[in-house]
C-alpha cells in the first residue's frame, strides 16, 4: 500500500463534488433528488454547435493540434474579445485549455514562486484556494460580504497586501454569490493593481449571464490593464458545454509563453473537433444563449421571490450566474448541517457555504440551472423542510 504525497493529504475534496456524489447515490436508490448543488445548466448543448463536431468528425478532424489551439479559434476568440469586451487582442494572445479550471491550474504554476502570496475572494470558486496550496503559494482571501452587496472592500484588499503579493485573482460574475463587480469597483481594482504592480487573473466565465440590464465589463478593457491582465474564460457555461471542456486565456504574448509551457505538459491540447465547434459557437450560438439567460432569468426571479417569504431566510438579488446565496444563519446550524438536513429531509441538493472559504459558513449556495418545474417544486420541500428544522 502506498501513501499519497504530502501535499496530496491537505488538498481536499470538492465540497462541491461531495454533495453531488452523495445526491447521485441517492437517486441510484431511488429516490426522487433535485440537483441544484452543481453549476451545471440543464440546457442541451445548442444544436448549431453539436453539428459542428459532427461534422468536423466526419472531415477527419481527429488529430493533434498546436497547442496553442486551432488557428481558426483563436481567431473567433481574439475577435470575440475585440468586439464585445473592447480588448483588442491578437490570436496570438490566446491560448484554448481544457476549461477555465486549466487556466486557474497554468496562471499559478507558471507566474507564482513558492513562498509568494495570491489575493483571492472569500468566498469563491475553491480552486482559487487550493490550487495555489498545491504550489506552496500562500492563497491571501479578501472579503465579500453580504452588507456590502459582495463589492470588493478595497481598503481590506491594501490590509492584505505585502512584499510578497504578486498576484490578485477576481471572478465576476461570481461563484458561489452571482455577484457582478461594479465598474467603479473594478476601475479602483485597476489602480490598485498598477500601484503595486500584481498580474490580475480574472475569471469571466459566466460574463454572458447577466440579467436586468447589468453590464459585463472585462477589467482589461480599462487603461493600462491589459498588459498585466489573463482573462480566463470559456464555454462550458453559457454555451452549455460543460462536458465539452474548452476554455481559453487572453494575455499578451509574453503571459502566454509562460502559460502554454504549464499547457503543453499536462494537456498537450484540447480535442481537435471541440476546437472547431467552438469556432461555430461564437460565431453562430448567440441566439441560444439570449434564450437561456432569459429562462434563467425567469428562475432566478422565482427563487429570489420563494426564498425570501421563508421564515427566517433571505438572499441576495444576483445579477449574474446562476447561483443564490442563501442567509441561513438564524437557523442556529452550520452551513453543512443545513445542507444535509436538505438532501436527506427535503431531498434537494444544495452547497455548505463554507465549501467556497470561511465567509461562506452561515449560506447555502443553490443553482437555479435545474428546470423551472424542479425550482418550484424544490422551493416547496425547502420551505417544509425550514420549518421542521426550527420546530
Amino acid at each position: 500500500m502506498f501513501d499519497t504525497s504530502k501535499r496530496m493529504e491537505a488538498l481536499p475534496f470538492s465540497g462541491i463534488r461531495v454533495m453531488m456524489e452523495r445526491a447521485n447515490r441517492m437517486q441510484k436508490e431511488g429516490q426522487d433528488v433535485i440537483h441544484m448543488e452543481i453549476g451545471r445548466p440543464d440546457f442541451d448543448t445548442p444544436e448549431v454547435i453539436k453539428k459542428a463536431a459532427y461534422e468536423s468528425l466526419e472531415k477527419g478532424h481527429v488529430f493533434y493540434t498546436s497547442n496553442y489551439g486551432t488557428p481558426e479559434l483563436r481567431a473567433a476568440i481574439a475577435e470575440k474579445l475585440t468586439k464585445e469586451n473592447g480588448v483588442a487582442y491578437a490570436p496570438e494572445e490566446i491560448l484554448v485549455t481544457i476549461g477555465v479550471g486549466e487556466g486557474t491550474y497554468a496562471s499559478i504554476a507558471a507566474f507564482l514562486n513558492p513562498g509568494e502570496e495570491v489575493l483571492v475572494p472569500n468566498p469563491v470558486w475553491l480552486n482559487y484556494i487550493h490550487v495555489p496550496e498545491f504550489f506552496d503559494v500562500k492563497p491571501v482571501t479578501y472579503s465579500l460580504k453580504e452588507e456590502n452587496d459582495y463589492q470588493i472592500d478595497m481598503d481590506e484588499l491594501e490590509s492584505k497586501t505585502t512584499s510578497k503579493t504578486k498576484m490578485l485573482v477576481i471572478n465576476s460574475p461570481g461563484n458561489p454569490t452571482g455577484t457582478v463587480q461594479s465598474l467603479e469597483t473594478l476601475q479602483k481594482l485597476a489602480d490598485f493593481a498598477k500601484k503595486h504592480d500584481l498580474i490580475v487573473v480574472s475569471d469571466e466565465i459566466y460574463e454572458k449571464l447577466v440579467y436586468g440590464g447589468v453590464r459585463h465589463v472585462s477589467i482589461a478593457s480599462l487603461p493600462g490593464m491589459k498588459e498585466r491582465t489573463i482573462t480566463l474564460n470559456g464555454f462550458s457555461k453559457c454555451y452549455s458545454m460543460t462536458g465539452w471542456r474548452l476554455g481559453y486565456a487572453a494575455a499578451p504574448v509574453e503571459f502566454i509563453q509562460g502559460l502554454v509551457r504549464v499547457h503543453q505538459y499536462v494537456n498537450t491540447c484540447a480535442s481537435s473537433f471541440v476546437q472547431d465547434a467552438g469556432v461555430v459557437a461564437l460565431k453562430e450560438a448567440e441566439p441560444d444563449v439570449q434564450i437561456m439567460v432569459k429562462e434563467y432569468e425567469r428562475r432566478r426571479d422565482y427563487a429570489v421571490k420563494a426564498l425570501n417569504e421563508m421564515d427566517g431566510i433571505s438572499c441576495k438579488m444576483p445579477e449574474g450566474a446562476f447561483y443564490i446565496f442563501v442567509n441561513i444563519k438564524s437557523l442556529g446550524k452550520t452551513s453543512a448541517e443545513v445542507a444535509d438536513y436538505l438532501l436527506d429531509h427535503a431531498k434537494v441538493a444544495t452547497v455548505p457555504g463554507s465549501a467556497f472559504g470561511t465567509e461562506g459558513e452561515g449560506y447555502i449556495r443553490l443553482s437555479y440551472a435545474c428546470s423551472y418545474e424542479r425550482i418550484v417544486e424544490a422551493m416547496a420541500r425547502m420551505k417544509e423542510a425550514f420549518k421542521e428544522l426550527k420546530a
